[in-house]
């Protein structure tokens, strides 16, 4: 069992004062209208969801007898970050030294990864994953787990004990692995339904159909994980394409019949809403026009590309092609759970492709946008009346060097561009979760 703690009820009616920032959409097309600020704001929850939003003189006189009330003024509160993309039992590999992807799933990733078919390792492992994505300010994350069952079983227990929505599923690898790793067609499709029966719509979790990437997946497994989608409408689907060149090659081998490493998934009928794929670097504009055809979404995740050399993203292809874009950590080839950390990288693959990411869509795209390529944006994202109260508390001066420059600001988006480029786990001192405090920053 699970020693994760249990997730209490917040108080009836709850209201937060601090700075308020939100997004109604993305800045690239809707401008300034696509946010709200408030200097001095209040966020109004009622049975941790959300009742109000907006300036604290218009809505404290409303507030009723007994309303809990904690005061953030001086701080910033946003939305809960949302990662896109992240592979839990890699946190004990982070930061390994010296390999690009193929050799770095080899030599780090398939090792590290056998020792979650100990389902006491899985569990301690999952507890400290999720407790660091909390102090970082992440609330909501499409997670790989590994092929063991018990890895799925021991993530979705521990998110459950904290009340998280998240969305997870076990990887099905059945070719070009270890053998200690390796499922069968047949197993991974079996395995993967009990644990959408078991988990998917219990509570805020939701389960993905996760085959790895298609060089690790039989023609029978991917044509299973498209069965499993088409039998458990609203579940999801997660894998990577077009990370590394030498990968697509890989995939053109295996796949010689189909047109392109995307294809080989479309092929299957694994493009489709609610499929989320990590990274899509090297594809072509065939590629990006049928992912916005078919409302599938692409994971960007600038800290795992940098550091293994893989390539940079292409936002500005992706708007174009009108694809759903959300940030992804991509922990352990990522080398920071921190989405302020990964903001950071997303600017700078920008500027060396000579595009501009702005402040306010970089954290239009931590959010809401993330939230929309999940197909969440109904449940999470933003501050509109009725969406589930996880929020987070940012501190804008939470280093020496952040609060000299920050004085040094003359509006909001200098204010956000400091926070992005500085920032880090030290910038959030809290995160709430339905309203409850779920993690929060200890006094220096």
């Amino acid at each position: 069992m699970s020693t994760s703690p249990a997730a209490p009820i917040a108080p009836r009616e709850q209201a937060f004062r601090g700075a308020l920032l939100h997004f109604l959409g993305d800045p690239d097309e809707l401008g300034d209208s696509a946010h709200e600020h408030f200097d001095d704001g209040l966020l109004v929850l009622h049975d941790g969801k959300v009742a109000a939003a907006g300036a604290a003189r218009a809505l404290l006189p409303g507030l009723p007898d007994g309303a809990e009330i904690v005061d953030y003024s001086g701080k910033l509160i946003m939305p809960g970050f949302v990662d896109t993309h992240v592979h839990y039992p890699q946190t004990d590999i982070i930061a390994a030294y010296g390999e690009q992807l193929l050799e770095w799933l080899e030599r780090y990733t398939f090792p590290i990864e056998r020792r979650f078919a100990d389902p006491e390792y899985a569990r301690e492992a999952a507890d400290f994953f999720l407790a660091e994505l909390l102090r970082n300010g992440t609330t909501t994350a499409l997670a790989f787990t590994t092929v063991h069952p018990q890895s799925t079983d021991a993530f979705f227990t521990a998110a459950q004990g904290r009340g998280l929505r998240m969305i997870a599923g076990k990887v099905m690898m059945d070719r070009n692995c270890p053998e200690f790793l390796r499922d069968t067609a047949e197993s991974a499709y079996t395995d993967s339904k009990a644990l959408i029966e078991r988990w998917h719509g219990k509570d805020r979790l939701l389960y993905a159909v996760t085959p790895r990437f298609a060089p690790t997946s039989t023609e029978r497994q991917l044509e299973l994980a498209g069965r499993l989608l088409d039998e458990h409408p609203g579940v999801y689907l997660q894998s990577h394409v077009a990370e590394n060149k030498s990968e697509v090659a890989w995939a053109a081998e295996l796949y010689p019949w189909s047109r392109s490493y995307l294809d080989v998934y479309d092929h299957f009928g694994l493009l489709r809403p609610r499929a989320v794929y990590a990274h899509c670097i090297h594809l072509d504009a065939a590629d990006r026009e049928r992912m916005g055809e078919t409302g599938a979404a692409m994971s960007f995740c600038p800290t795992s590309n940098l550091f293994l050399g893989s390539g940079l993203f292409d936002l500005d292809a992706a708007k174009r092609h009108r694809v759903r874009v959300g940030i992804g950590t991509d922990v352990g080839g990522g080398t920071s759970l921190s989405m302020l950390r990964t903001l950071d990288e997303a600017y700078k693959v920008a500027q060396l492709r000579g595009q501009r990411l702005s402040p306010l869509r970089a954290f239009y795209l931590a959010t809401l946008g993330s939230a929309r390529s999940l197909y969440l944006d109904d449940k999470i994202g933003n501050f509109v009346a009725g969406k589930e109260g996880d929020f987070i508390v940012l501190d804008l001066a939470a280093t020496p060097l952040m609060a000299r420059r920050v004085v040094n600001t003359a509006d909001l988006v200098e204010r956000l561009f400091v926070l992005m480029m500085l920032g880090d786990d030290r910038s959030v001192l809290a995160t709430h979760v339905m309203g409850r405090r779920a993690s929060a920053r200890s006094s220096p």
